[in-house]
């Protein structure tokens, strides 16, 4: 061998040494976090079940969606996994569970190529060999930001569905035709075609009464309080600072017009499934804040601010809550999405009841049984919960990108911005490793010795 590939050949042995060590610290580090991860799952007192629709796991969470029934000790009683995925969930008082869904794999496509993915709701039978026993749906150009998430059964028999395809509220009756329906564009200013962007993502409508529904607009930080045949009568949030704009731009929407109604984001932050408490209190879950807040209005027309806040629960802070209902009992019932958990805490925040029953998968909305959310409820005491100061702890394009694979991909509730940087530097120096030791290999042939016979 020539002494000139000495160095090669260590060059070779430390790149190797490099993406070997790359690799085991990753495979530590993530081992270590996995086994050192605060606890979900809390055995409490309750005795009720908790009704969990389930978005799903794989690529754009599209896939594995399910409705269960969860037990007092958040065991799955029964599990109905039919679809890609479902979103609101109730049950009516004979079983029957009403649903949101998006499901693809459809023949009949109207204006669209097929197969093509269709959204609106269902009627399941948990206990029917074949669980699907009424539906409602209609084809959308696309399977993400187009999906139904919410529906709700009105006292007249017909359903409540909000559109994100269109941007609208619409009722149906039991037949499938449209009864009513408003659009949003009689208040924002419209794209051309809002089939083909993530305008506003209308994903949540309640009756507060016979002629009021709470809108909640997400990417725009408002809930609205529509009229029947009168339009919007009242905006929680309202657009007072042009600054706020750009917190309306976040996740790939976009917004638009010369004034785009974009709301504080330190009020709230594309929510989801708010709660009417009464004329001066909503709750809401702060999707974008990582929290869950009260909010009170100061007098009829004063302005709304959060009166009480909860950033975590049991020592793991919230990622992406998408559920908030004050329950009877004075507690509130939380879908912590990307923790993959569903928890119960009093006023004061203390856990009395988790199910973690996700892996793999992301919850989305979940109704304690048997009075799911109500309209009115129970109003958080200001000075229990406490309002701590908002924090910003985002790591500048790794707070981005961890966000956009948490809503790609299921990946476990622990994994944080710093796995995501440590997994960057440990592929790039393997590859870089693997390179160097490819390059300066040992690649001479052995030297043939001829016999030179007995001494």
């Amino acid at each position: 061998m020539a002494l000139g590939s000495l160095g090669s050949l260590d060059r070779g042995r430390l790149g190797l040494l490099t993406a070997i060590l790359a690799v085991t610290v990753l495979t530590l580090l993530f081992s270590v976090s996995a086994a050192t991860a605060p606890s979900r799952g809390v055995v409490g007192e309750n005795d009720s079940r908790t009704l969990v629709g389930v978005q799903g796991g794989g690529t754009g969470l599209h896939e594995f969606g399910s409705v269960e029934l969860h037990d007092e000790n958040g065991s799955v009683v029964w599990r109905v996994a039919n679809a890609d995925s479902y979103f609101d969930v109730s049950r009516a008082e004979n079983g029957r569970v009403l649903a949101a869904f998006m499901d693809g794999g459809y023949e009949a496509c109207g204006p669209y190529e097929s197969p093509c993915v269709k959204t609106g709701y269902r009627v399941l039978d948990p206990n029917a060999s074949e669980p699907t026993v009424g539906e409602y749906a209609f084809p959308v150009r696309s399977q993400g930001n187009s999906e139904v998430h919410d529906v709700e059964r009105l006292p007249s028999g017909r359903y409540l569905l909000t559109d994100m395809d269109q941007e609208r509220l619409v009722e149906v009756a039991p037949n499938g035709t449209a009864t009513w329906e408003w659009r949003a564009s009689e208040f924002y200013t419209p794209p051309d075609d809002p089939t083909r962007r993530d305008w506003l993502h209308i994903n949540d409508v309640d009756a507060i009464d016979g002629g009021r529904y709470l809108v909640s607009v997400r990417n725009s930080n408002q809930l609205l309080v529509v009229e029947r045949g009168e339009g919007v009568a009242d905006v929680i949030n309202e657009d007072t600072d042009p600054s706020n704009d750009g917190s309306c731009q976040l996740y790939g929407q976009q917004l638009v017009g010369e004034d785009p109604q974009c709301g504080d984001p330190d009020v709230m932050d594309h929510q989801h499934n708010p709660q009417w408490l009464g004329e001066n209190a909503v709750l809401v879950a702060d999707s974008g804040n990582d929290r869950i807040v009260e909010l009170h209005r100061n007098g009829s027309e004063g302005e709304w601010t959060v009166a009480w806040e909860l950033r975590s629960a049991n020592g793991l802070e919230f990622s992406w809550p998408r559920d908030a209902d004050r329950l009877a009992n004075g507690n509130t019932l939380i879908t912590d999405s990307m923790n993959q958990r569903v928890v119960e805490v009093n006023e004061s925040g203390t856990v009395v009841w988790a199910s973690s029953s996700f892996e793999g998968v992301v919850p989305y909305e979940a109704e304690r049984l048997p009075e799911g959310e109500t309209v009115g409820a129970s109003v958080y005491n200001p000075s229990i919960g406490g309002v701590s100061e908002s924090t910003d702890d985002s790591v500048p394009v790794l707070s981005e990108g961890l966000f956009v694979l948490r809503t790609t991909v299921s990946v476990p509730f622990w994994v944080t911005e710093w796995h995501l940087f440590s997994v960057v530097v440990g592929v790039v120096a393997t590859v870089v490793g693997l390179v160097v030791w490819w390059r300066n290999r040992d690649t001479s042939a052995p030297v043939a010795v001829e016999d030179a016979g007995d001494l």
